[in-house]
């Protein structure tokens, strides 16, 4: 995530150090535990979390170094993630629910933290769990407050219970009361209480706060929290954790560019655990939060779990098992890529994606400068075709290109390219469908994915010198095997191992691009 990129960048070039460590040393303990609190304190993390965090680590880590254990890196990095999920909160904590319906759930914090967007995200979320959630606008001090409840509710798919115009007419306590009733007869099962927030912690937004909290017994009362605030949010949340309480805490705005002080600083501060994330603009944007997954993403060990559950959300299972079968087949069509393409396009951003992956703070120059729209483009290529074009693409000539192309916005060199791109794409899948391993350009051979038929003598081509003596060198040279190969063995990604410390290249990174999308 952006917000804890500069915190990221910092921890895991502190804990980088100990890689060419063969023991742990104190002064090694010493030197990596005072990078880390300067690293947490440009954080704008809390600096009673630091001072606890800093001082736990350093005594496990001695107590490590004490045992003259091998591996002080792996060693360390497990130290600290495992006290980052500490002061995340430990486990995850899931919402609760009542045990007669209707569960309530009310919303605090202050005014601009997102808390009326945050509830259709929410309602969201619950509909795809299964449940009828019912969104109360109690938020009547806003301007036009109720106007977007009602909208990202109706995006979100639930009901709005609106009996009050807003901007500063109807009596908020009421609303949230009635709305009880409503929902216990249109068998609501879940009531989510929009409240009004203030630009600061006064008297009167305590009051209501508390108003509405004794007069609808919510069994959870979520305080949203920017994580662009820093330390103004811990210092809010302690102010209404006296004032009114509360039962957990959801992170908005992780998409931004803060340095990730409140995420890290509001559990451990206010003991109550942080439920969700809200990591986007979109209503999709948003997930229950898992301190040990956080923590792996802080320290860049990526955070596979999320990324399958994605995919498993995304993608169907059955037309999944058709696909494979049509790769071993050899009947894969620019129809059913086009259908994968539009699946993974529901996943949401490819770049959160990828950066989900172990190691990707290598990549996130690259990944700065990728542009999605390239999906949207190809999708708007293959569009264009006639149904028999997309089964069967070799009836491509050049004027059923140039219709393509003109049709989609693109150039007949764009559909040229997607063409030979698709093609190379389904001998690649094909392979994989047959349990091979193909060969990826910018990759060099894959251990095991030699060829496994009869074995091809590589033509060695001569030197072309015109100078006799320098002909003669070059020829025994390439015959004694001296030349290197150029192209290098690739990362851990897939691509090429070029740039500053196995970081891929823009090379590399325009061949994932060209594979994604244009």
């Amino acid at each position: 995530m952006a917000t804890f990129a500069s915190l990221s960048d910092r921890l895991t070039a502190a804990l980088a150090n100990l890689r060419n460590k063969g023991r742990l040393s104190p002064a090694d303990v010493d030197s990596t535990v005072r990078e880390i609190r300067r690293a947490l304190l440009e954080a704008d993390v809390n600096l009673d979390v630091v001072k606890k965090f800093t001082a736990d680590i350093r005594e496990r880590a001695l107590e490590a170094a004490a045992s003259q254990a091998l591996n002080p890196a792996q060693q360390v990095v497990k130290i600290v993630n495992d006290e980052l999920v500490s002061i995340l909160g430990g486990e995850q904590r899931r919402l609760s629910f009542a045990k007669n319906p209707p569960t309530v759930i009310m919303l605090a914090g202050l005014q601009g933290a997102g808390k009326t967007t945050l509830a259709g995200k929410l309602a969201r979320w619950l509909v795809k769990e299964g449940h009828r959630p019912l969104l109360v606008a109690a938020d009547l001090q806003r301007p036009n407050a109720v106007t977007q409840l009602q909208v990202v509710g109706e995006q979100a798919g639930a009901a709005v219970y609106a009996p009050e115009p807003g901007n500063g007419v109807g009596d908020p306590v009421r609303v949230a009361t009635d709305s009880m009733r409503f929902a216990t007869d249109k068998q609501y099962d879940v009531v989510v209480v929009d409240t009004a927030g203030r630009l600061g912690v006064d008297a009167d937004m305590m009051k209501q706060a508390a108003d509405i909290r004794r007069a609808t017994d919510p069994d959870e009362v979520l305080f949203v929290i920017d994580a662009m605030i820093g330390q103004d949010a811990v210092a809010t949340a302690r102010a209404f954790q006296e004032g009114v309480d509360f039962t957990g805490v959801v992170l908005t705005k992780l998409d931004g560019d803060a340095r990730g002080g409140a995420a890290l600083s509001v559990a451990s501060v206010t003991g109550r655990p942080i439920i969700f994330a809200s990591t986007g603009e979109r209503l999709e944007d948003f997930e229950p939060f898992h301190p040990d997954r956080m923590a792996s993403r802080i320290l860049d060990l990526g955070d596979i779990l999320t990324l399958i559950e994605q995919a498993q959300q995304a993608f169907d299972e059955e037309e999944a098992r058709k696909v494979a079968e049509k790769f071993a087949t050899d009947s894969f069509t620019l129809e059913d890529f086009l259908g994968q393409m539009q699946q993974l396009r529901n996943m949401g951003s490819i770049k959160k994606m990828i950066g989900m992956l172990p190691g990707a703070r290598g990549m996130r120059e690259q990944l700065d400068n990728f542009d999605e729209r390239e999906i949207v483009r190809t999708e708007a290529i293959i569009q264009s075709m006639t149904r028999a074009e997309r089964l069967n693409p070799k009836i491509l000539n050049g004027s059923r290109r140039l219709r393509i192309a003109r049709g989609s916005g693109m150039t007949v060199t764009d559909v040229n390219q997607l063409v030979q791109r698709f093609e190379q794409a389904a001998k690649m899948m094909k392979t994989v469908a047959k349990g091979g391993v193909p060969q990826v350009p910018g990759m060099g051979p894959m251990p095991g994915g030699g060829y496994r038929g009869k074995p091809q003598k590589k033509k060695v081509q001569g030197s072309k010198s015109g100078n006799p003596a320098k002909r003669a060198a070059e020829n025994a040279a390439l015959l004694a095997g001296a030349k290197e190969p150029k192209t290098s063995g690739g990362s851990g990604f897939g691509l090429g191992g070029g740039g500053a410390k196995g970081a891929p290249s823009e090379e590399d990174m325009a061949a994932l691009q060209k594979l994604l999308g244009r």
